[in-house]
């Protein structure tokens, strides 16, 4: 095996699943914590920036409580988190300063990361924390999140943490050995994807299915973290956590698990944020000419490419770009208000003023607040 060796700083994320860090729910699996935190400290002896997003809170919380069944009821889910997360960063706390190495709590719901500012000001922690060379620790925060409280999040999540500090790769460690043609459980003849483009439409059949008692992402959840990571330029790779040394092989460039990358170039900060975002206000439904016009020309979106508006909303929300038969096209912060929209759509941009009342912009969302979805 050659030895790891890089000209600059290289940024990765690695995302941890609940089953891996809980031994499928037997409580913390001790020998591959140290394992995970022994690899990490190697890659950060050769300069790497590591940021680790890392389910198990309720997991561990669930062991610590004795409960063989994950809970129902939201106020117990919260209560197994809010002891699970105390267990899991003391885990990683003590486990990296045998290396001298210091760690960081960061909790974050999808909300955090849906405003602009607070999407900012975590990008900002974020960055400060690695350049003192600190290791953050990201979880969802079970303890508050609602219907947000379901370990596949912790995926996505995975995803836009890549978006927030310009990562080159997002590591996400699986108990799957990677991206199937099929089920692997069910059909013999599955084989493993090695290496594929993020958006190959192929992707998503293949990874179809249940993902276990603890995990509820699965690996359609990866395959969206993978793309919400290849907006800022960042690959995936979706391998099995418990490969031996599978980190520090990884880094050595050897071919393990799934490869997910994009030729596409990287989008700009603001479109990252709008692609990660995950709650709309509303809706504007698109007919065929708008939808062919955002998809292969960038094009704003024009009142006249507009055929329905659902859902209330003010000038500035995030909107989703529906086509009519129900397909999230677009998604991008709207020029106008639920109500102008409805005055104006179907119509030319030069007949907006006389609609309205008053001068306005042309478009219902510009190009540079829209992204594609």
């Amino acid at each position: 095996m050659t030895s790891i060796s890089t000209d600059k700083k290289i940024c990765w994320v690695i995302k941890i699943g609940s089953a891996l860090l809980t031994g499928n729910g037997q409580g913390l699996a001790v020998d591959a914590l140290d394992h995970w935190v022994e690899q990490i400290a190697k890659l950060k002896a050769m300069d790497y920036d590591i940021v680790i997003v890392s389910s198990g809170s309720v997991a561990e919380g669930m062991t610590r409580l004795g409960l063989q069944q994950r809970p129902t009821a939201l106020h117990q889910l919260q209560a197994a988190a809010a002891i699970g997360q105390a267990g899991l960063i003391q885990a990683y706390e003590t486990r990296f300063k045998k290396f001298d190495l210091l760690t960081a709590q960061i909790l974050l719901v999808h909300d955090d990361l849906s405003s602009r500012t607070r999407y900012l000001n975590a990008r900002q922690t974020l960055q400060s924390l690695l350049d003192s060379n600190v290791i953050p620790i990201v979880n969802e925060n079970d303890t508050v999140a609602t219907d947000e409280i379901r370990f596949g999040d912790n995926d996505t999540l995975a995803g836009q943490v890549a978006n927030l500090v310009d990562a080159e790769r997002l590591v996400i460690l699986t108990d799957q050995q990677g991206v199937f043609t099929k089920d692997p459980r069910k059909h013999r003849d599955a084989t493993l994807i090695q290496e594929c483009d993020v958006n190959d439409k192929t992707l998503d059949a293949a990874a179809s299915g249940s993902s276990g008692n603890l995990g509820r992402g699965g690996m359609s959840t990866k395959i969206k973290a993978a793309r919400l990571a290849a907006r800022s330029g960042a690959d995936t790779v979706i391998t099995d956590g418990l490969t031996n040394n599978v980190i520090i092989r990884l880094a050595n460039n050897e071919c393990l698990g799934t490869r997910l990358s994009s030729i596409d170039s990287p989008i700009s900060q603001r479109k990252q944020w709008l692609s990660g975002s995950l709650a709309s206000c509303g809706q504007l439904i698109i007919d065929q000419g708008a939808e062919k016009k955002l998809l292969e020309s960038g094009s704003s979106l024009l009142p006249i490419g507009v055929t329905g508006v659902n859902g209330e909303f003010s000038r500035g929300d995030l909107v989703s770009c529906v086509s009519t038969d129900g397909r999230e096209v677009a998604r991008g912060l709207t020029n106008y208000s639920s109500e102008e929209a409805n005055k104006i759509v179907g119509q030319a941009s030069d007949q907006l003023s006389a609609l309205l009342g008053y001068g306005g912009d042309e478009e219902l969302i510009h190009r540079d607040n829209l992204v594609l979805v």
